[in-house]
């Protein structure tokens, strides 16, 4: 079923609305983080690195303006994924035409899944030993990415150790959750998510001497256009072959699986704050979220390929928006003023030179710290998902090792194998009466 898609413009339709135009300025950082993602794997220098950053958060316009009250962001759980898949590929246009191909595959997924309404349906198809096995590859592919031997700690061990028990403390821990029931200042410092720990990182790197102290500059970002699209685009470089296509064909797939568990979050995230505020029901549309994040892929694969990927849900800001819509009409007028003023100042502050300069130093240390939350992430939603099931728990971890040390392809086709001769009833078939 096509999805009943409406038009949203800020001023017309929303408020614009202080608190999350403020926050957008601080949080642009993470994402930032995508340049020296960029730079290592496909060799974009830090220019065109900016260029597609920009063009990545502006399509991230797209949800609101068409009626999906979310803040979109990368697909961050399947980003370790993405680069040990890469890392089978010759450096240079290769490893580009293999990012096209998987790009353009997952936006097919999205397309097709969100606009004939089939996706719920495939994911319960789908077992949860496989999606467990999965998730856990993508934990031990993050962690493994920031301690392997040359990698990001070794570099900035400090700065990293300090923004992660710091954004650790402020994510997960049950302490900080008791401090939240008892003052609104420790509930005001958690709806920032990752960024006291990325702050703590600008703080500690420049006094250990592991980064230098930013430079400011003034103006707008370097733009290269003409790069991007002479080095990077489809009409330039060409089409990648069949075989790009069919390699990627596991990898899309497996993407795909942890971007729908974004959308299920965003559903639960959404109902929530529906039901603190029942005078303002808020609509939310799986298939939209799935048919713009499609749109998003496909544009990008085309013209900016883009190894985070273009996610249906930037799930720590929709989370800490979604708590500040709860407070009533008077501190926010609707969730599409807060998500999309969000969504707007982000797309506006990254094209800052002074934002840009500001937070040039501290990228890879916060790349690192993402890697690291999706690490935890990963792996505490992989294990809910089998808990109660002992054969199935076994099944994910094997699943998991083979994802993450050999290919996602042989990982889900080892776990179905096992699915099918140890689990009773893997594809949740009904039974007969």
């Amino acid at each position: 079923m096509t999805p009943n898609i409406k038009i949203k413009l800020p001023g017309l339709h929303y408020r614009i609305e202080i608190p999350e135009m403020l926050q957008a300025v601080l949080l642009i950082a993470v994402g930032l983080a995508a340049v020296p993602v960029l730079q290592e794997q496909l060799g974009m220098t830090y220019e065109v690195a900016l260029t597609a950053v920009a063009i990545a958060e502006v399509l991230g316009l797209l949800h609101v303006f068409f009626s999906d009250p979310v803040v979109p962001g990368w697909i961050a759980s399947a980003l370790p994924l993405v680069l040990v898949y890469l890392s089978g590929y010759d450096s240079g246009i290769d490893t580009i035409h293999a990012m096209i191909a998987l790009q353009l595959i997952l936006s097919l997924l999205f397309l097709v899944l969100g606009s004939s309404g089939l996706a719920h349906r495939l994911m319960k198809i789908i077992p949860a030993s496989i999606k467990a096995g999965i998730l856990l590859g993508a934990a031990f592919a993050a962690v493994n990415r920031v301690f392997k031997e040359g990698s990001y700690f070794d570099a900035y061990p400090y700065a990293i150790g300090i923004g992660t028990l710091v954004t650790f403390f402020l994510l997960f821990s049950a302490h900080f959750k008791v401090l939240k029931e008892y003052s609104p200042f420790f509930v005001r410092i958690s709806k920032y998510g990752m960024l006291p720990g990325l702050l703590a990182a600008m703080i500690v790197g420049p006094l250990v001497g592991e980064f230098a102290f930013p430079t400011i500059e003034f103006g707008w970002i370097p733009f290269d256009f003409k790069t991007l699209f002479s080095d990077y685009s489809v009409f330039s470089i060409g089409f990648p072959s069949i075989s790009h296509f069919v390699q990627a064909l596991p990898m899309a797939l497996a993407v795909y699986i942890i971007a729908f568990g974004e959308i299920i979050t965003a559903e639960a995230v959404l109902k929530e704050a529906s039901e603190a505020r029942p005078e303002d029901h808020i609509v939310y549309n799986s298939n939209i979220s799935n048919v713009v994040a499609g749109i998003r892929n496909l544009v990008l694969a085309l013209f900016v390929p883009f190894v985070p990927l273009a996610g249906p849900l930037w799930a720590a800001v929709s989370v800490a928006i979604g708590e500040r819509f709860k407070g009533g009409k008077n501190g926010m007028q609707s969730i599409f003023s807060g998500m999309g003023t969000f969504k707007l100042s982000t797309a506006f502050f990254v094209l800052l030179l002074p934002v840009a300069s500001l937070c040039r130093p501290v990228l890879p240390i916060a790349l690192a710290i993402t890697l690291l939350v999706q690490g935890v992430a990963c792996s505490y939603i992989a294990i809910d998902q089998v808990s109660k099931d002992k054969t199935a728990a076994g099944i994910a971890g094997v699943t998991g090792a083979i994802v993450f040390t050999s290919e996602v392809g042989y990982g889900i086709l080892v776990g179905l194998i096992l699915c099918i001769i140890l689990e009773a009833n893997p594809f949740n078939l009904k039974k007969k009466r």
